[in-house]
């Protein structure tokens, strides 16, 4: 597995100015050094993205996708490397890597195919007005470590077909796969188009604050949203945020109880619920809350847990000391006021694992309940009344995603709309599609990633309003 790693800066790959460990969440020992950048040298990536910009927005659209087609090409070529090395470095299942990088590949080129064409607002009387789309400059985009990938494309790929430049900051747990799509652009991008430096998070900051820096995307914690929001002020730059969630899943009473468990259970621990839209509280009927909790036990106990790379894996470990601490103290709490519905078996060995697990009779209030656990443990509670489960899932600060059972699919639908997410999905869950908007409500996050409005994110309207000088009569 590759070890040798630089930081991309001006189209040339640069050793940093010092190094760190990234630790394999599955074994808990290092096993590569990832380069360290200095201010400097972020200043350095800002200036070579800012003296880049104009010649790559010069481009016509059609020019910036061939550029994206080919970076996808790329990795489609190193489609199992990139896998290994994310499982490697975030824990998650091969299989589940091996998916996120098809993902990946699969967004770039989608979103390469977009376009913000003119619209035309006004033709008549000889007043033409039309809204027209340019690019901010340079963006900067800050990613998490639960999906360091699709996450990056996700905002690098609507940044340049648009005709900005970026500088780019993975986390420092899971800078590796980053480090190696840089590697690729720098063989294929003009120098200073994509730009990548790292840190420990001591230079998040001084990205989101720098004066050349036009738009800052970030996904990650509401916390840390907040600040880069404050910090952002200051220039009044361009924000998108896609912050935490606490989704909420509802079964109605039509759904078997096999069926809604076997659901709800991969919505809640599918890497090893480590996704901001992950099913965090399901809501069952009273009279289906037996029989739900005997079929998500079967589920539950049935799960693998061990090293990603590890045939026969269903659940990584959580991907990092700091994240499975605080796992590991919601779920005893949650066990200490509550009743334990499963637990899974883990691994008698050095690692971050955690046990998938279930727990009921929880309250409202809990913490389990009522803030996001980001790990792999689900609390289930029970309704009696549709309006009185529609406003407990709706009772958060947070509006992420969210998700409806029922085989009734208009009395489903009927109910989504009255949840208080960007996104609700009924009889389906984690269905991103880079073609449609995704976005997040109250503290869950602004502006809009994905389809058209994503794109939209990264560019500046101008409205052309122009009339037709008649010449006067002689």
């Amino acid at each position: 597995m590759k070890t040798d790693f630089k930081l991309l800066i001006d189209g040339k790959l640069v050793d940093g100015v010092s190094t760190f460990d990234v630790v394999n969440p599955a074994t808990e020992e290092s096993f590569a050094q990832c380069p360290r950048a200095s201010e400097a040298m972020l200043d350095e990536a800002v200036a070579a993205a800012k003296a880049a910009q104009p010649a790559w927005a010069a481009l016509s659209a059609d020019e910036r996708q061939a550029y994206l087609n080919k970076l996808a090409d790329a990795m489609e070529a190193r489609h199992e490397e990139f896998g290994r090395l994310l499982t490697a470095e975030q824990g998650k299942p091969l299989d589940q890597a091996m998916y996120e990088i098809g993902g990946s590949i699969y967004t770039i080129r989608a979103i390469a195919g977009m376009r913000l064409p003119d619209q035309t607002m006004r033709d008549e009387g000889g007043n033409t007005i039309i809204e027209h789309r340019t690019p901010l400059g340079v963006c900067a985009a800050i990613t998490p470590w639960n999906f360091p990938v699709i996450l990056l494309v996700g905002k690098m790929a609507p940044c340049l077909i648009t005709g900005n430049t970026m500088v780019a900051k993975p986390a420092p747990t899971t800078p590796l796969t980053t480090l190696l799509l840089a590697e690729l652009a720098a063989d294929i991008l003009p120098a200073g188009v994509f730009n990548v430096v790292c840190d420990q998070n001591e230079l998040g900051p001084k990205l989101t604050g720098h004066p050349d820096i036009a738009k800052v995307s970030f996904t990650g914690s509401t916390a840390t949203g907040k600040k880069v929001m404050a910090s952002a002020a200051e220039g009044v730059k361009r924000v998108t945020l896609e912050l935490g969630g606490n989704d909420a899943a509802i079964v109605l009473d039509d759904v078997p109880a096999k069926v809604a468990a076997e659901k709800v259970y991969n919505g809640a621990m599918a890497n090893a619920g480590q996704i901001c839209v992950a099913i965090k509280r399901a809501y069952v009927p009273t009279a289906m809350y037996d029989e739900f909790c005997a079929e998500i036990a079967k589920l539950t106990k049935a799960a693998v847990v061990d090293d990603g790379s590890k045939q026969g894996a269903t659940v990584g470990p959580v991907q990092n000391k700091m994240q499975y601490d605080k796992v590991l103290a919601m779920i005893e709490d949650a066990k200490a006021s509550g009743t334990l519905i499963a637990e899974a078996a883990k691994p008698d060995k050095a690692g971050y694992f955690i046990a998938p697990t279930v727990i009921g009779g929880l309250s409202d209030d809990a913490p389990l309940v009522a803030e996001e656990q980001f790990g792999p443990v689900l609390p289930v509670l029970t309704y009696d009344d549709i309006e009185d489960v529609i406003q407990r899932a709706n009772d958060s600060p947070f509006g992420l995603g969210g998700t409806v059972w029922g085989m009734d699919q208009l009395r489903a639908m009927d109910v989504a709309r009255r949840i208080n997410s960007g996104t609700v999905w009924v009889n389906q869950h984690l269905a991103i599609d880079p073609n449609i908007p995704f976005r997040g409500s109250k503290q869950s996050g602004l502006g809009s990633e994905h389809g058209t409005a994503g794109l939209m994110e990264y560019t500046q309207a101008h409205i052309i309003n122009a009339v037709n000088l008649e010449a006067e009569p002689a």
